[in-house]
């Protein structure tokens, strides 16, 4: 019998009264906040024109949409004053546009002409648009019988103007095999464009893809594109065994055909699988780039292509190499190396950074001696330089000098920005080092650097950085506050951030044994994130753990985990060993170990905070992503077993497992 009265009765969730129902909501709004903090991407600078002083500067913003599950793309343009008292003002444009639409933009080197890319929708033209500072000056429709999408992010992503600004070399998707029709009648011969009614096509023949992230991403081709006429033309002359990413001009000699130099995957074994991979084995490639006459840079047919075209392996000698950067005079080529993972096994490690000599004839040499610049560190002496850890490199990373390098690199649980001698190998420390917070280098501004900082309770805050002294123990680089429009946040995520605090701790590692190298007895790390507020009780804590696992969690703003830190919880963010940045020889003591050591560091660093009066280990949740989420399935398990055993029953957490495979 239906009761009289519950027609009057607010309708709410089986289980959730009207009090939690407020807080969700309350949780939710907060959650948009945090999530609608803008992030910039990219950032690039330009010299005004030789009357100006100064220099012009573009940021690429992006900014989550939680609700509709995407991220919208803006560009903030700014004028950069420099005083004579090392005094910088960004002037900056009152409002970003928009790029609707757009799935990558890339300036030409002079700044003068901007390239912006519109994938296809289904079988719709790749648009490529060339814009001058005024108004869209060319706009050019690829059909997809030429290429596929532009591959604009991730390992394959490379887009390369050459020197005078009128070809643009760039990775697409090779043009689809054609697939069989059919109709009433059953299989049509030939390959009908016609979308007859009644009539459909098959998928053809199965390909494997590139796996994770890379659906229906087959086979990475190299272009380029004549911003004049429009005219794309293939790079001949590369075998479908390799697959293309991240090509750039070298430098153009005279009486030489320009090449480009590229990265090559092979794929005669396998695809699938190379996100996060850097143990997939790779090389440095050289071929002749179609347009360019030998004695100018001058246009000509695709039927020219002579045996020129041949392609040149680079660095035949070596495992892995990408993000290949030529110096400023052209004299040589510089690249990172994964050889450690690859030769390993480890899906990422610590990295090295080479260089070879670009002949001086223009035509490249297959037998280059390649010179190691920074080596693999295998155990770095406390406060010592641990070693290479990147991620990207500025498309153009050179100071004026024309042969320092400026990298962001992590550095145990921080990153940090370095400058890297590619003569001398000699590395230093650029960014300050004393604060805890992570720094990421945006772009160059001639000898200066524009980065951005931030920690676990700081929002990013942008920073200009120069020179101020020179000495050959050291350089000491001073750093200046930039105020910027796009980060910024409400006044309520202010106020629960300035509640907050964080600190790196180094957590012994419990029961060495002789058997264990240097580097993984060393202690490993964790960032705490806590209440600056005085308690009679512990906050809830929830341990993060990172994937990889030769990964890092570093101190920079998770938008994420300061929405956790905001709803009252304490953080403990472990870099178990096996992590990046610590390494080598702490990388790879986990291999072999999995599940073990990895785990027995955990509650490791779980015991050092419950000793510390930080944590009630009755209220410990645990959060991770893929072996993240592995790991916390083993601390349910081992844990539980643990407060069961009367021998070994030692510990007594109260742990809530969150998975995120």
């Amino acid at each position: 019998m239906a009761s009289c009265g519950s027609g009057s009765m607010k309708e709410v969730p089986l289980g959730i009264d009207p009090a939690m129902e407020e807080t969700y909501a309350s949780q939710s709004k907060l959650l948009k906040e945090f999530t609608s903090i803008a992030s910039i991407d990219k950032a690039w600078t330009f010299k005004r024109d030789s009357g100006g002083k100064g220099s012009k500067a573009m940021f690429s913003i992006s900014q989550t949409n939680l609700l509709a599950n995407k991220r919208r793309k803006q560009i903030l343009s700014a004028h950069i004053s420099k005083e004579s008292d090392h005094s910088v003002n960004f002037q900056w444009a009152p409002f970003p546009i928009e790029m609707m639409g757009v799935s990558t933009m890339v300036p030409s080197p002079s700044g003068s002409k901007l390239l912006v890319v519109r994938n296809p929708e289904n079988e719709s033209p790749t648009q490529f648009e060339i814009w001058f500072p005024s108004q869209l000056e060319k706009e050019f429709n690829v059909p997809q019988s030429v290429h596929g999408s532009v591959y604009t992010d991730g390992w394959f992503e490379g887009i390369s103007w050459n020197s005078d600004e009128t070809l643009i070399a760039y990775v697409a998707e090779e043009p689809s095999p054609s697939k069989p029709t059919f109709g009433g009648s059953g299989y049509k011969k030939g390959d009908s464009a016609d979308k007859e009614s009644g009539s459909w096509k098959g998928l053809g023949e199965w390909e494997e893809h590139w796996g994770e992230t890379y659906a229906g991403k087959r086979q990475p081709a190299l272009f380029v594109i004549n911003i004049e006429s429009g005219e794309v033309h293939a790079v001949e002359g590369i075998s479908k065994s390799l697959s293309i990413g991240q090509v750039i001009w070298a430098p153009l000699a005279e009486g030489v055909s320009q090449y480009l130099v590229f990265v090559g995957w092979s794929s005669e074994t396998r695809k699938l699988g190379i996100k996060y991979c850097y143990n997939r084995a790779c090389a440095l490639y050289a071929v002749r780039a179609p347009f360019c006459e030998s004695k100018a840079n001058e246009l000509q047919s695709k039927s020219n292509v002579n045996e020129d075209s041949t392609v040149v392996n680079l660095t035949q000698s070596i495992s892995s190499a990408f993000f290949p950067r030529f110096s400023p005079d052209g004299k040589f080529l510089v690249f990172l190396s994964a050889k450690s993972s690859v030769d390993s096994g480890a899906h990422s490690a610590t990295d090295s950074l080479h260089r070879i000599a670009w002949p001086t004839d223009g035509k490249p040499c297959p037998s280059a001696n390649i010179v190691d610049v920074v080596p693999v560190v295998m155990c770095a002496e406390d406060g010592y330089f641990p070693g290479l850890y990147c991620s990207s490199i500025l498309s153009n990373p050179w100071l004026s000098d024309g042969c320092t390098m400026i990298l962001s690199s992590a550095w145990h649980s921080t990153q940090v920005i370095l400058s890297v001698d590619v003569l001398s190998g000699n590395v230093s420390h650029v960014s300050p080092n004393d604060s805890g917070f992570s720094w990421n280098v945006l772009t160059l501004d001639g000898d200066n650097i524009v980065a951005v900082c931030s920690s676990p309770i700081d929002i990013p805050e942008m920073k200009y950085g120069w020179l101020a002294e020179k000495t050959t123990a050291s350089d000491s680089w001073s750093w200046l506050d930039v105020s910027s429009p796009m980060l910024r946040c409400s006044e309520k995520i202010s106020s629960l951030l300035s509640s907050l605090q964080f600190s790196i701790m180094k957590i012994p590692v419990k029961d060495v044994s002789d058997c264990l190298t240097k580097g993984s007895r060393k202690p490993f790390e964790a960032i705490f994130v806590s209440s600056n507020k005085k308690n009679d009780t512990c906050d809830p804590l929830i341990v993060v753990l990172h994937g990889g696992p030769h990964s890092v969690s570093l101190s920079s703003f998770s938008k994420n985990l300061a929405f956790l830190s905001s709803l009252g919880y304490s953080l403990l963010i472990v870099n178990y060993r096996g992590s990046l940045g610590f390494g080598e020889e702490a990388l790879q003591s986990l291999p072999g170990k999995i599940g073990s050591q990895d785990v027995n560091d955990v509650l490791t660093a779980i015991d050092h905070v419950i000793d510390m009066g930080l944590c009630d280990p009755s209220k410990i949740a645990v959060v991770g992503g893929s072996h993240g989420g592995f790991l916390t399935s083993h601390l349910i398990g081992q844990v539980q077993l643990l407060c069961e055993s009367v021998t070994f029953g030692v510990r007594s957490f109260g742990i809530m497992p969150t998975f995120f495979c």
